[in-house]
């Protein structure tokens, strides 16, 4: 049985991809540093699997589908949907050991989720909710995906800390210094962290252009939740002062990150309208979203990471400043969670 590296959680629920993205043809992911193949079966099951046949170690994603097995196609030992090797062609007796590990998943929300640890301790109950992300009359959320040179939990350390928003979004939603007129909060609720700034009485901000006029007067939140150990929703909310939020423009986003390897992570990311689909606005919301995201968080992530040059985080003695808070905290309850389950072999 091939482990994954015991420095990550293995007992959790990661995001293998958006269920768009997994159909009839073979996907090839690096997983918490295995490669996994991801394909759909044609009665719309998701598989996950080694990406690796056991005969000589040829990646199955190079590979045919036969209906719904895998046809390796170094030596053409056939793969059933639950790893069970079904054929050889060279024999009618199938090879001892042939056979490959495959992952407990659950689509939800859009969602693909993967279960790297022990499947008898996967409980699909306990996988995040973003349901939120599909508005009635607004369509399926618009998505993305990004490719990151850092350790996933330099993402969670930018995600968590929002008041990065003011130097390194200024080419896009920078918050022209409302940030530090606002309100922050942390809570903790068992391995769940609430990250929230309230900015009331500001002018209306820049995810309401063209419902409310520039110059009203709002009341603003960005509310991020994040579950262990990197799966966030931020609820990026306006209203009129002293309104009920739920009367306000309300955009829902997800932000989840998955490690690929130690080093580098899959961040895939969803965001619903605040008006509904058309071309023009989806690609005015998608384009700004992506460039915020690859041309402003992500070279800075990416150059903090590689600039430790490998040196441990907290070997590195970072200095804190308050609001960075939950970015702490989350490393914290994700060093607690790998300890418990070494502890637990």
């Amino acid at each position: 049985m091939n482990e994954f590296p015991d420095s990550f959680v293995r007992n959790t629920w990661y995001m293998a991809g958006f269920s768009h993205e997994v159909g009839e043809t073979l996907l090839r992911r690096k997983l918490l540093g295995r490669a996994i193949l991801l394909y759909r079966k044609s009665d719309g099951v998701a598989v996950a699997m080694n990406d690796r046949c056991p005969h000589r170690f040829a990646p199955l994603s190079m590979g045919d589908r036969d209906g719904d097995t895998i046809v390796c196609r170094y030596h053409g030992l056939t793969f059933d949907g639950s790893g069970n090797c079904v054929r050889n062609p060279f024999a009618d007796k199938l090879p001892r050991g042939a056979c490959v590990q495959t992952y407990p998943l659950v689509e939800r929300d859009g969602i693909v989720w993967f279960w790297p640890g022990d499947p008898e301790k996967a409980d699909a109950n306990t996988i995040s909710d973003f349901s939120m992300l599909f508005v009635e009359g607004h369509g399926a959320p618009l998505t993305g995906y990004m490719p990151m040179a850092a350790n996933y939990e330099y993402g969670t350390d930018n995600l968590l800390d929002l008041s990065h928003i003011e130097f390194v979004h200024r080419g896009t939603f920078a918050g022209r210094g409302v940030i530090f007129a606002g309100q922050h909060e942390l809570l903790q609720e068992a391995n769940r962290l609430q990250s929230n700034w309230w900015m009331p009485n500001i002018s209306a901000p820049p995810h309401t252009a063209g419902i409310y006029p520039p110059d009203m007067r709002c009341d603003h939140w960005l509310d991020m939740r994040w579950d262990a150990p990197a799966t966030m929703y931020l609820q990026v909310g306006g209203c009129p002062t002293g309104a009920p939020r739920d009367s306000g423009i309300i955009n829902h986003q997800a932000h989840i990150l998955t490690p690929e390897t130690e080093g580098t992570t899959h961040y895939f990311w969803a965001s619903t309208r605040n008006l509904p689909p058309s071309p023009e606005g989806d690609a005015m919301v998608h384009g700004l979203l992506s460039a915020a995201f690859n041309d402003e968080d992500k070279p800075v992530i990416e150059a903090a990471y590689r600039n430790l040059d490998g040196e441990d985080f907290w070997q590195a003695q970072p200095c804190f400043v308050g609001i960075d808070a939950g970015g702490t905290r989350a490393r914290r309850i994700i060093e607690t969670l790998r300890k418990g389950e070494k502890d637990a072999l």
